[in-house]
């Protein structure tokens, strides 16, 4: 650790010998060790830091002067390109983590090209930056010698290609294995699950059948030195870059057949009411002016659309895949550089996992809002998970200053939908009662109703 006072170490980079990030001053910065100085050097000496910079695949840095640093072991002190929101792999939608796997693939065909080759393959090391994948972590290069294996190809398999596959061939929920599985689904539980008709796909085949029968075929055997009869030419690592792209850029999956896809058809308020909403909602952020904002419960963005496009921060989360991957395929289309869709469930969100429970933060202790919408949300918390307005109050108020949140009635077609399949036993959802209950946090600043409706648009303040 350097001598630098007030610094903090981030909990997920410790794991890397070549260096690690901290904060200092509530800035981040990067620390390179001595021992990784001649792949830095070959790294910038290259031109492949240029090459990827230049193309949006890798976070730009300063390298930074600083007298407190006495230790031998730092050879270069970086402040790279600050991304504001770090979201984790099981947090995106299929497209997203798609994304991050062809960059990747991206990065290692550049990389060769200029003499290097990525030691690392973790899809934490992508984040989404102004709409787009890329990768963060500068220490993910080394010198490639001719005839040495990707190292990184199990990694990638296991972080990308397995996710992918179990999401297109088997169940769309398999994503949360990620989550449990930090660094990325065991080949052989990946191939256990998936169908007979996946390993009609040849890629699927070689990258994900043939490498788990390897890897249990080899398990507990020393990794064989570089010889004449198993080195690998510069061509054959191109051409297993190219296998895995073609493989990956074939995986599809429908998401228009999902529970919220089309929510908004045959809506409680048709029309007027809808714009109305729109038109009121839009004058509410106008009004609160936030640095960044939350759209919780956001479906497929109509609402976070109005916070992004005037160049807002917006964190769109939802738990259905479906309206998720809608919603980043379309900020993805318009070039939305603001929107941020994530998938993420409210009544379960991401914990703090890892070691210590440190290496990844709770989706809370990354929350940077000023402002949370929470539209069309409040009847599934409270019918569809039972949770009191109480809990729900408590948990908002610990999001943002500013709320702007819709009271849905038992009146409303939607909620009346939830409550067919189950007994009515919510005596105290009712106005007076979310009011009484979110009053105890929040300050009321405007309650307006919504055109040809009972539902009626808050804006609260916490106070």
């Amino acid at each position: 650790m350097s001598t630098l006072n007030s610094v903090e170490e981030v909990g997920g980079s410790f794991r890397d010998p070549s260096g690690y990030v901290f904060l200092f001053e509530g800035t981040l910065y990067r620390q390179v060790h001595q021992s990784y100085q001649r792949h830095y050097d070959l790294l910038i000496k290259s031109g492949l830091y240029e090459d990827l910079v230049r193309r949006g695949m890798l976070v730009a840095h300063e390298e930074i002067e600083n007298a407190q640093l006495q230790e031998p072991s730092i050879c270069k002190i970086l402040r790279p390109q600050q991304i504001p929101f770090i979201s984790y792999p099981y947090e995106w939608c299929f497209s997203q983590l798609k994304d991050a796997a062809l960059l990747t693939l991206s990065i290692l065909k550049r990389a060769l090209a200029h003499g290097m080759i990525l030691k690392d393959a973790n899809a934490f090391n992508i984040q989404f930056h102004n709409g787009s994948p890329i990768l963060i972590d500068t220490l993910s290069f080394e010198r490639y010698h001719d005839g040495q294996p990707w190292i990184a190809y199990r990694q990638f398999c296991q972080h990308f290609l397995a996710p992918l596959a179990l999401m297109c061939y088997k169940d769309i929920r398999l994503s949360l294995l990620t989550r449990a599985y930090m660094d990325g689904i065991p080949l052989g539980l990946a191939t256990s699950l998936l169908p007979k008709r996946a390993l009609l796909n040849s890629g699927i085949l070689m990258h994900l059948h043939l490498h788990a029968r390897a890897q249990r075929r080899h398990a507990g055997t020393a990794l064989p030195t570089v010889n004449k009869h198993n080195r690998l030419t510069m061509k054959s690592l191109q051409n297993i870059g190219d296998s895995l792209r073609a493989t990956i850029e074939g995986l599809r999956w429908n998401h228009e057949r999902t529970d919220w896809a089309d929510y908004y058809e045959g809506d409680s308020y048709l029309g007027a009411g809808f714009y109305s909403k729109l038109e009121t909602v839009s004058r509410l952020i106008e009004t609160v002016k936030p640095r960044c904002l939350w759209d919780l419960g956001a479906n497929t963005g109509a609402f976070s659309r109005i916070a992004s496009q005037q160049g807002i921060p917006t964190i769109s989360i939802d738990s259905d895949p479906g309206v998720v991957e809608a919603n980043y395929q379309q900020a993805k289309q318009e070039k939305d550089a603001h929107l941020h869709p994530l998938l993420i469930d409210l009544t379960n969100p991401s914990a703090a996992v890892g070691w210590a429970n440190r290496e990844r933060e709770s989706l809370l202790a990354r929350c940077n809002a000023d402002c949370a919408l929470a539209l069309a949300l409040i009847h599934h918390l409270a019918i569809s998970n039972n949770l009191p307005f109480s809990k729900i109050a408590e948990c908002f108020a610990t999001i943002s200053k500013w709320l702007i949140i819709e009271f849905v009635p038992k009146s409303d077609k939607k909620v009346q939908q939830l409550l067919i399949s189950r007994k009515d036993i919510f005596d105290d959802y009712t106005q007076s009662s979310f009011e009484r209950e979110f009053g105890k946090y929040y300050a009321f600043v405007e309650t307006v109703p919504v055109t040809d409706s009972d539902r009626i648009i808050y804006l609260l303040r916490r106070t």
